[in-house]
């Protein structure tokens, strides 16, 4: 299945593709190096078919778990200070999305959104401490009756195209999609001190399956 969040992308690439495919075919003797050359844009169709994927997920349940916004790798797991939204100590996981993992972002957390804040920031890699700070990103935070999370959608070096359909007072379940980030990214998640942490760096993470944490 293609997420909805890609058909615009998605369909000017696949028409592309078939353009300059049908160009190679008409124009483009002889017949080994016709082959060869339709190789390209049938690679680029694949790269983008599998980009824009969006697979089902097995939701564990329980209010009380921080689940993975994204799938990726978890390239750190630290202490931090998160005074934007939870205003406290918080234990920060980021996931590096790379551009062959599934990029449709999922809620963490079952409630209500009560922070949102969209900041036009730097392209630096998204691997990179300092992208949590400066680079491009969309700042959600999420509250249940167990605590709050914030969790950050950050655009990379090559990724320039944050999509968050979240807005402050929407009521989502965990494992909800609520938007993506084009071609690489990173995805930040802030936990609150009384939250168990699941998962230690160099881990991989699935969207609305990883358990990251669990409320205490």
């Amino acid at each position: 299945m293609i997420t909805r969040y890609g058909y615009d992308t998605f369909l000017i690439v696949t028409a592309a593709c078939l353009v300059v495919a049908l160009a190679i075919i008409l124009l483009v003797e002889p017949k080994g190096i016709r082959l060869g050359l339709l190789a390209l844009p049938a690679l680029m169709f694949l790269l983008t078919l599998n980009f824009f994927r969006d697979p089902g997920r097995n939701v564990p349940a329980g209010d009380a778990l921080v689940l993975a916004p994204a799938d990726g790798k978890v390239i750190q797991v630290r202490e931090s200070e998160e005074q934007e939204y939870l205003k406290s100590p918080a234990t920060l996981v980021s996931i590096f999305m790379s551009p062959l993992d599934v990029h449709v972002n999922r809620t963490p957390v079952t409630g209500r959104v009560g922070y949102y804040r969209y900041v036009r920031g730097e392209y630096f890699a998204a691997f990179a401490d300092k992208a949590s700070e400066k680079n491009e990103q969309a700042i959600i935070g999420m509250e249940n009756s167990h605590g709050k999370v914030l969790f950050k959608q950050i655009a990379g070096f090559i990724a320039r195209r944050i999509v968050c359909t979240l807005k402050v007072g929407d009521s989502l379940a965990q494992g909800e999609r609520f938007g993506m980030i084009k071609f690489g990214s990173r995805l930040d998640v802030f936990l609150p001190p009384n939250t168990a942490v699941k998962v230690r760096v160099g881990d991989r993470a699935i969207a609305g399956e990883t358990i990251l944490g669990e409320f205490q």
